[in-house]
This record gives structure tokens, sequence and C-alpha cells, in this order.
């Protein structure tokens, strides 16, 4: 198995084991007080507590009425099936195993560190209305001049020091065909794609970009890999008005803003700590810790350089079906 996908595999257990094991504790831990009023259902010598069932069903989302006792069942089936193997990991003593008490460990980090994340997160300031008015007026490609976009897209593996080269090559013309024939020659890889894309489905600063071509002209975006080139084949003009807008921004700017609070409590922490690197784990001497991108009020931060349009785009966060 693939490191990358040990990894996963290896985090997937630790959560599903650490699940397990908190579930089992707090069966465990109040198995000889429980009234029945509080037990769900008994599994050899353990219980698993109504409590238990209602909290994964609470993760479940928003369940119709006339299906939430099909769905406590199922929960309840679920969570038989979790302390037998809960039960069975225990008596071949998996949860003395180094490794397991190892994933046990990280997961316990993780959901600690996530939990201390929210508390401050929840204590971020909620957007007023001035901020989400501003927001709509400062960004017209997403709102009052929104477009969807009819887009054919082809991604290049170029090496960077060809990327001039291409885009001369580009802004001497040519159609699509041509293009891929002309890669094709030039031994680049590339990929086709196409597919229609609202605003603010794109990366900010790329909608900002085709909000200011029309259909036949095209966006030319460096990236890791080598570049993306954009064709805009078609653009439908579909505005939001600030009503409609309202609830999308708002929840924008208010993740932006539970976003920031964790940002400065973590400096505030390491300004605070005393952190020695040992030996070849300290970081590069230019290196320097950077605040994530900014997001759109979708899923897209906004970068920009001289060159071209730097986004989400760049780490392959857009995929036109």
């Amino acid at each position: 198995m693939s490191s990358p996908v040990r990894s996963v595999a290896v985090s997937l257990c630790a959560a599903v084991w650490l699940t397990g094991m908190l579930a089992g504790c707090n069966a465990q831990e109040g198995s000889s007080s429980k009234s029945p009023s509080q037990v769900a259902v008994k599994v050899n010598k353990e219980e698993v507590s109504v409590h238990q069932v209602n909290d994964l069903l609470s993760r479940s989302g928003n369940i119709p009425q006339d299906q939430v006792a099909r769905a406590r069942s199922a929960v309840v089936e679920r969570l038989i099936d979790q302390e037998l193997l809960l039960q069975k990991a225990k008596e071949s003593k998996l949860d003395r195993n180094p490794n397991v008490a190892q994933m046990v460990e990280f997961s316990r980090r993780e959901i600690l560190a996530r939990a201390y994340s929210e508390q401050i997160a929840s204590g971020a300031a909620q957007p007023t209305d001035a901020q989400i008015s501003k927001f709509y007026d400062e960004h017209p490609e997403l709102f009052s001049k929104r477009r969807v976009y009819s887009l054919q897209e082809i991604n290049l593996q170029i090496p960077p020091e060809r990327f001039d080269e291409v885009r001369a090559h580009l802004q001497s013309g040519g159609n699509l065909q041509q293009l891929t024939t002309w890669f094709n020659e030039q031994k680049i890889p590339f990929a086709v794609n196409a597919g229609m894309k609202p605003a603010e489905q794109l990366p900010l600063e790329l909608a900002r970009n085709l909000s200011q071509l029309n259909a036949g002209q095209a966006a030319f975006i460096r990236t890791p890999a080598g570049a993306l080139l954009l064709f805009v084949v078609g653009v439908r003009d579909e505005p939001v008005d600030r009503a409609r807008a309202k609830p999308a921004i708002e929840n924008f700017l208010r993740n932006q803003a539970r976003a920031e609070s964790v940002r400065a409590e973590v400096k505030r922490l390491r300004e605070a700590a005393s952190i020695n690197y040992v030996g070849d784990f300290a970081p590069p001497a230019a290196a320097e810790p950077t605040a994530p991108a900014e997001q759109g009020p979708v899923v897209s931060p906004e970068t920009s350089s001289d060159d071209s349009v730097q986004s989400l785009i760049e780490r392959g966060g857009i995929k036109l079906k």
C-alpha cells in the first residue's frame, strides 16, 4: 500500500477505533448505574445507551418526521455492530497494540484541537448589514453582474521554462483543434474538459477576470503542473439581487470571521510558546508561517500574480465535467 493511501487508511481506522472506544467506554462507565430507560440495547454484557443513539442520530441532519423511527432503528443496528467489533478487539487485546494506541492518541489530539478551535470560532462577531451590503457592491461579478459560463478547459503539463513559449503561441491565435494539434506536435501532455460554471463556483480572482471576457476569448493560467487554458464558449447573464444574495454573503463573512479568530489565536499561542525544533525538523531559514488564502463566498481562495490568475484552480480544485 502506498504511503498516501496508507495514511488515509490509518486516519480512517483511528477515527473508527476512537469512536468505538469512546462508545464502549461510555457504555461501560454507566453500565452499573443506568436505569432501564437509559439503555437502548444490551449487547452481551455491555450496554448501548439512549444518549449514544440520540447523539449519532443528531449527526444525520434533518430527518423527516415520518422517517425518524426507521433512522433510529438503523442507528441502533449500527451501534450494535460497532459494539460487537469493539468487544472482539478488546478480547484480542488490540487496545494494547502500540500502533492502535498511537492512532487513538492521534485522533484524540485532533478532536480536542478541533473542539478548542470551534470554541474560539464561536466567539467571532456576526456580520453586520453594512458589511454584507459592502461585499455585495464590491463583487458585482458574483451578484449584480453574475454570469454563467460555458467553458472549455485544457490542462497542460509543461515545465516552468516553457510557460512563456506556450503563452506566446496562444497569443498568435488558433482554434481549439489547431492548438491541440500544436500541443501534440510539441509533445506537451494535455487533457480537455468542458462544462457549465456559474461565477460563484469559480475562484474569486478567476470570476473577476472572466467577467471581462466575451465568448470566443480565453484565460491562460499558470499552475503547479504547468498551465490551464480556459476558453469562454458562451456566456449567459443571470444576476442575483441583494436580498437573494444576503444569506450566502452572511454565511461567507461569518465563516471568514471564524477562521480569522482561529488564525489569530494560533498566532498568539505560537508567540507565547517555547518552540524548539530538533535536528532536521527545523523549517528552512527563508520559510515563514503563512495564513491560509482568503476564501470566496463558495470555496475559492483569492490570490493573484503579475502573470496570471492564481487561485484554487492552480491546485486542481476545479474539475469541469
